[in-house]
């Protein structure tokens, strides 16, 4: 069984409403990036991730969501460590995840430089020389995703010693294909053709299937919480 710590009526609703965030982040930016797809002129997600859309005009909108889900993410991270608290990957599970968060506001307000013809204008291909402020985007980012990954494997060995098998595979192959997705788009963005139509698309539902992990992982912590 499931270790569930006693907590009082006012901690049990702190720890939902944080838990929430978690639920709520993925969902967010998925729908916000969706509406920027529809919105944007020349942006193709064929040839294109959404770190991009920080540039231009609307620029702001996808730093936000960076910020925003970011926080989301850190405060659902917060409500895993209160639920999670003495259990085994009950520290470094959540604060993989928190450093996920951290890596996304990190990715808004270090914005990725322009590449492959976006914002409309920009030359396709690679941008050539990488700005500070496009190096500190892949620093942080990478850091959050790899963060994620271990996140993934820590809380498939948390749910094998509860011996739910299938909590604990789809949280190892989410940690699996989120890994192949990053390897590909960190080797073969600046490829061209069907490479860089293969990569980005995989990238993109490699980000989607993850997002949903978080806010699955989460809203189970929530169903164990008294009530």
């Amino acid at each position: 069984m499931e270790k569930v710590i006693s907590r009082n009526g006012a901690s049990v609703v702190t720890d939902r409403t944080l838990l929430a965030c978690g639920v709520l982040a993925g969902p967010l930016y998925i729908v916000v990036g969706v509406i920027q797809m529809l919105i944007r002129p020349g942006f193709d997600p064929t040839r294109h991730d959404l770190s991009l859309m920080s540039n231009g005009v609307l620029g702001w909108i996808q730093i936000t969501n960076f910020v925003v889900t970011g926080s989301l993410t850190i405060a659902g991270a917060i409500g895993m460590r209160r639920v999670l608290s003495g259990s085994q990957g009950g520290v470094w599970g959540p604060l993989l995840i928190a450093v996920y968060g951290v890596g996304l506001i990190g990715a808004g307000i270090f914005v990725a430089d322009p590449m492959n013809g976006f914002p409309s204008g920009v030359p396709t291909g690679n941008a050539g020389v990488i700005s500070s402020h496009g190096l500190l985007h892949f620093v942080s980012g990478s850091i959050g995703f790899l963060a994620l990954i271990a996140a993934c494997f820590i809380f498939a060995r948390y749910f094998r010693a509860l011996k739910q098998s299938r909590w604990a595979l789809y949280s190892a192959l989410t940690g699996v294909i989120f890994f192949a997705a990053f390897f590909g788009i960190a080797t073969g963005s600046q490829a061209g053709g069907a490479v860089l139509v293969f990569v980005t698309l995989a990238f993109t539902a490699a980000v989607v299937i993850a997002w949903a992990w978080i806010s699955a992982l989460s809203l189970r912590l929530m169903n164990s919480t008294e009530k």
